[in-house]
């Protein structure tokens, strides 16, 4: 509401200048966007990564199909960092080496990451394969994928918020240097008869 003080505040004011109220008008329109438009566009843009996600999520859980494996041995661990669709399972998995059937029937060997701890060698592992029975990750769940796409939603506030202000000082900025400018052009008109005032001629 200061803004809108500032406008009205001394308007009829001989000593208020032009650019004093465009720059109000300037604050006015960058705190409206603030409050209207940020907000705006970071629902937009989570709306529109929750849409893409969730429909990545659906087409991941119609690809991808769990499978009971069995234990063969153990295979290490490994950290995999930065899986965008293991949410909670991006953490440290134990790997093994486990033998599982594919969809036609054919049986598979091959070295598998759980991230839950298996037990010895002909223990059962849930592992995750796609249509030919190659293991793949996990499919994202909805709760992780609403999770990401509200992360989009904030940096997409939090990115328009900084283009409006952003914005509003690259505008006043320009605006001061403008007024300084045209008071050293004033001021250099004014100087050849500065100090000449009262003197006789």
């Amino acid at each position: 509401m200061w803004v809108l003080w500032a406008l009205l505040r001394g308007r009829d004011s001989p000593l208020r200048r032009a650019t004093d109220r465009r720059e109000a008008w300037v604050a006015l329109g960058a705190l409206l966007l603030l409050v209207v438009g940020a907000p705006a566009a970071g629902w937009a843009g989570g709306t529109v990564a929750d849409a893409a996600l969730q429909r990545s999520v659906r087409a991941q859980h119609e690809e991808r199909h769990p499978v009971d494996a069995v234990v063969v041995g153990p295979a290490g661990r490994e950290r995999l960092a930065g899986d965008p669709e293991g949410g909670a399972e991006r953490a440290a998995r134990t790997w093994v080496v486990a033998s599982w059937e594919a969809p036609d029937g054919s049986p598979r060997t091959g070295r598998v990451a759980t991230g839950s701890r298996p037990g010895g060698p002909g223990s059962a592992v849930r592992i995750w394969t796609d249509a030919a029975g190659h293991p793949v990750p996990p499919p994202m769940d909805g709760h992780t994928a609403r999770t990401h796409a509200v992360l989009g939603g904030i940096g997409t506030f939090l990115l328009a918020a900084a283009c409006v202000e952003a914005g509003r000082r690259l505008t006043v900025r320009r605006m001061v240097r403008r007024r300084y400018a045209r008071l050293d052009r004033e001021w250099a008109a004014a100087g050849p008869d500065w100090g000449r005032a009262g003197k006789g001629g």
